[in-house]
């Protein structure tokens, strides 16, 4: 069952660092036949969705405003079983979730709305519901991507830099609150001062930033 889905796993839209994320799945999956993965945020569930059809049991996370609809996402995926639908608003971490611990845990972008020190902290928190040898998959805002253009924290130290992209990118990409971009070298001390084993890191042709960590 699981060499039948592979393939349609990794269909075009799938990006490399999510890509890692569910090639990590399928190993942890053969060798263990138990895999707990949290998706933040969660947006239309396609992520949560690749997951589930991997045999992995998931925990879909968003703001409360999406919670009803996440649930009907996944109702209307025929995948309850495997999907448990959660409240998280950053920078607030529920002591427990569903499925804890995971072996993966996978975070786009919510945390680029955070000043460094409250991203800081929300990711110790996500180090600690893993397992010992989970992972941590991380894409957030790149400094050097379309959204830098006008940026006027650009030249601060990540630790001050947060602030409102320029108008023309609000407009454009609807991100009304401040934001902290990334380096990719940012990132690695990001996640290397929340006691995180940085794996990997890479910045993606668009300037966006990305890397794997481990719990150790």
């Amino acid at each position: 069952m699981l060499t039948d889905i592979t393939a349609n796993t990794f269909e075009t839209g799938t990006d490399e660092i999510e890509r890692f994320a569910l090639e990590e799945c399928i190993k942890r999956q053969r060798a263990d036949h138990r895999v707990a993965v949290m998706v933040s945020p969660t947006s239309q569930c396609e992520l949560a969705i690749k997951f589930a059809k991997l045999g992995a049991t998931v925990t879909a996370v968003d703001r409360k405003s999406k919670f009803e609809s996440i649930q009907n996402i996944v109702t209307a995926s025929g995948l309850s079983a495997a999907i448990s639908c959660a409240v998280l608003e950053l920078p607030a971490i529920p002591d427990e979730l569903p499925n804890e611990p995971f072996d993966i845990i996978f975070i786009r972008y919510g945390l680029g709305h955070l000043h460094y020190e409250e991203a800081r902290q929300v990711v110790r928190q996500l180090m600690l519901k893993l397992r010992i040898g989970g992972k941590l998959y991380v894409s957030i805002l790149g400094l050097k991507s379309e959204l830098g253009d006008g940026y006027i924290d650009a030249d601060k130290d990540v630790q001050e830099r947060f602030c409102y992209l320029s108008p023309a990118l609000v407009k454009k990409y609807g991100i009304k609150s401040k934001v902290c971009l990334y380096t990719e070298r940012n990132l690695f001390l990001l996640l290397l001062e929340s006691g995180a084993s940085v794996l990997r890191t890479l910045t993606t042709t668009y300037g966006n930033v990305k890397a794997v960590a481990v719990r150790v």
